[in-house]
């Protein structure tokens, strides 16, 4: 077996842990053929799930019943490099409204892409989405097809948060008069929650939660903790576990501990602490290039409890931490022999994870522990 290294930081130390062991797991391919899928939501009452291709088509799945034609009442999407549909989730009182959460990327006239959010009703025959609403759209647009973000999750108080990449403009992720580089949080119709810390102060933009964010492709509500965390993209190394804060800082790309694509430093850095900007929990000297996360809290596979999964798409795994309080520690790779782009990770209700890989032939997996 494989020996496995983690890093991360305790005060300025980096720590490497001592090798573990993964179990052996079980992996059943659900579904084949999807082009490029992205996210994927549980409906209730065993109806299976929704998910995701990037090229613009929402589908939905069901065992014994398979995948779907594309379900009608989705915006069009500017699907190039990055960009498509992205996120999918169901509002928290779905039973009562059917309403569906998505993120995509929409481009100007002169060809600049940003990311959309907005939510239509799903009709009950599950193969129309109606009266869609645009919700937020990302300005400026900057993006190329480049670090989107474009992650969506709910607190237990119903606010939605919402996470934009810097579109590969870095700096405009510490303008706050910008929806670059940042965590947004609103209400569930779009609106405003009136306690979020940037209300009202001028050129700043009110939907603004925290910043300085790169890339963040992972936005997932934390059980234990009681809220929502962050997995972010870095450039050469420099990935990121964070806690997004209330009008904090977390320094993209004042602060980071990785490097540029050329190899040099990053344009604008101070290095890996600066004052003012917020420490990640966990980071990664070698960038796996992070996508989805969830939290597994089910009873399922006592093994995984108290753990953090997030998929790598460079590292071509299922990254498992451990999460003691803000103490993080990497455990195991999954799924590394397989040579397959982890694009999102969810913990379905059976408490199996449910995986989709990023190819033009993508899959959804099920993935648990072998008995």
């Amino acid at each position: 077996m494989s020996r496995l290294f983690s890093v991360t930081l305790l005060t300025s130390v980096i720590v490497l842990a001592p090798p573990v062991f993964a179990e052996r797991i079980s992996v059943e391919q659900l579904q084949q053929g999807l082009d490029h899928p992205w996210a994927v939501a549980f409906l209730p009452d065993h109806q299976g799930l929704l998910l995701t291709e990037r090229s613009g088509q929402l589908r939905h799945w069901q065992q014994g019943k398979g995948l779907s034609q594309p379900i009608s009442g989705v915006p069009q999407v500017w699907a190039q490099r990055q960009g498509g549909l992205l996120d999918v989730v169901l509002a928290p009182d779905f039973s009562q409204n059917r309403h569906v959460y998505l993120t995509w990327t929409e481009a100007d006239h002169a060809g600049r892409a940003g990311a959309m959010v907005g939510y239509g009703t799903l009709s009950k025959d599950l193969t129309q989405l109606t009266d869609f609403r645009t919700i937020l759209s990302q300005q400026p647009k900057l993006s190329s097809g480049a670090n989107l973000g474009s992650r969506l999750a709910f607190d237990r108080a119903g606010y939605l948060y919402v996470s934009f990449g810097d579109n590969f403009q870095a700096g405009s992720a510490q303008d706050l008069g910008a929806l670059t580089g940042k965590i947004i949080r609103l209400n569930a119709d779009g609106t405003v929650p009136q306690d979020n810390p940037f209300l009202g102060r001028k050129g700043a933009r009110a939907e603004i939660w925290s910043y300085g964010m790169r890339n963040p492709q992972g936005l997932a509500w934390n059980p234990w903790r009681q809220e929502i965390w962050e997995s972010e993209h870095g450039p050469r190394g420099g990935d990121e576990v964070n806690i997004p804060r209330k009008g904090q800082n977390y320094g993209w790309p004042l602060a980071t501990w990785g490097i540029d694509y050329s190899g040099e430093k990053v344009p604008g850095s101070k290095g890996g602490k600066v004052a003012g900007t917020v420490q990640p929990v966990f980071w990664w000297k070698v960038s796996p290039a992070l996508s989805g996360m969830a939290f597994y809290n089910s009873d399922r596979f006592p093994q995984w409890k108290n753990s953090l999964f997030i998929g790598a798409l460079k590292g071509e795994s299922l990254i498992r931490l451990t999460v003691d309080g803000e103490r993080v520690e990497e455990k195991e790779r999954l799924l590394k022999d397989r040579g397959e782009r982890i694009r999102d990770v969810r913990v379905g209700p059976d408490g199996y994870l449910y995986v989709l890989t990023d190819a033009s032939d993508g899959r959804l997996l099920k993935v648990g522990v072998e008995k």
